[in-house]
């Protein structure tokens, strides 16, 4: 097709100029090649832009951070066209948001995009290194097959009112077979949260351990002087560190969350506002933290010889509960070396990684929704300058 004239050429081979005019200051001369059988190439629109994208790079990298702070796609899309003056449908705000997300998850597989800072960076007053691992699991919300088929239903509907062709509708991916799905996050991080590696899965705490194996192995976590573990009570995280043999100098079980299982056992047995009840948890507390296991479990029989019916069962059940995971209360030991004893970095994560995805009336596939949390977690762990110049090297 001649660009100019807008006649097809006949003949083989030939080729010709045009003049491309660019925002109606910029032209570009470059010549367009012709040939029967294949048709018409331009060369030099390759160029011009090697991935063909109609989005510049830097617009893309503007739409993945208002979007991080947007409830909506709907908000990014006005809040680019207020900040930069450039219209974008919420479709496509999306579209290129997710695409984004995949290309950082893709790129963190393979190792292209690497961490921002290794474990012998994270030096403590003394000269010796420490390096925290945690890990933890969260909800977000999905898309269920049945609200997909309700939507297409909905759609159909609207297109037998319309008149004129209509253009063949896609096929629906498969949606979740529920309403929320279990996320888990990896975490490893330095004694001041100066350097953080966040990462995420969709996927189940087989696909986490495999996190926490990658990232150790690409953080030097084994060359850390201190390696420790600071982690909820869900037995999946301590089976994955033990069964993919990671070098840990210490694991121990976050203080708050025994904290809450000691004052859910409390509010059976005394009751909401017992002060008495209060004043024994509060001493169990201070008993487990300056004095460890035993000194509490002690206490808690002692306990439990005062309690019958319910009331005995929520005792035995705080009783299974720190009998499970005595070899992770090691509180004098941490408080001793200067060591965190709870993992609210890795709780705060929990909230701010999939805070894009919830809200009123969100619904996401799994895929899509692990690439939206994607790009949080880089900018979380420092790594989105060397994300965007792998992008404009080409690479992404």
């Amino acid at each position: 097709m001649d660009q100019t004239t807008g006649r097809r050429k006949q003949d083989k081979g030939r080729s010709d100029r045009s003049t491309l005019t660019i925002d109606g200051r910029v032209s570009l001369r470059r010549r367009r090649y012709h040939s029967r059988g294949e048709g018409s190439t331009t060369p030099g629109d390759d160029w011009l832009d090697a991935a063909h994208a109609t989005i510049s790079l830097a617009t893309r990298d503007l739409c993945c951070q208002l979007n991080m702070a947007s409830r909506s796609f709907e908000m990014t899309a006005c809040n680019v066209m207020k900040s930069a003056r450039l219209s974008l449908s919420a479709e496509t705000l999306r579209q290129l948001v997710e695409e984004q997300g995949k290309s950082a998850l893709e790129q963190s597989r393979t190792g292209e995009l690497g961490p921002a800072w290794r474990a012998a960076q994270c030096k403590r007053p003394d000269g010796q290194s420490l390096v925290y691992l945690s890990s933890d699991g969260f909800m977000a919300p999905m898309i269920t097959d049945q609200e997909k088929q309700t939507r297409r239903e909905k759609v159909m509907a609207k297109r037998k009112t319309r008149k004129g062709g209509k253009r063949r509708l896609s096929s629906v991916k498969r949606g979740s077979d529920q309403r929320y799905k279990e996320f888990k996050a990896v975490m490893f991080y330095d004694h001041d949260l100066e350097h953080r590696q966040v990462s995420v899965t969709c996927g189940d705490c087989h696909s986490a351990g495999k996190l926490m194996t990658r990232d150790a192995w690409r953080l030097g976590f084994a060359a850390a002087d201190f390696r420790v573990g600071n982690i909820d009570g869900g037995p999946w995280i301590i089976n994955q560190i033990h069964a993919r043999k990671l070098p840990m100098t210490a694991t121990g079980l976050d203080f708050y969350h025994l904290g809450e299982n000691v004052h859910k056992a409390r509010r059976i047995v005394f009751g909401e506002e017992d002060a008495k009840g209060k004043r024994m948890a509060d001493d169990l507390m201070h008993t487990v933290k300056h004095e460890g296991y035993e000194p509490m479990r002690q206490k808690l029989m002692e306990i439990r010889q005062t309690t019958r019916g319910a009331r005995r069962k929520a005792v035995d059940r705080l009783i299974e509960y720190v009998s499970d995971r005595r070899e992770m209360i090691r509180y004098p030991e941490f408080i001793k070396n200067g060591w965190h004893i709870g993992s609210g970095a890795m709780e705060s994560q929990c909230r701010v990684v999939p805070d894009r995805v919830k809200g009123p009336g969100k619904r996401w596939d799994a895929d899509n929704a692990e690439s939206i949390m994607a790009l949080e977690a880089i900018y979380q762990s420092g790594q989105a300058t060397a994300y965007w110049n792998l992008a404009m090297s080409g690479r992404n």
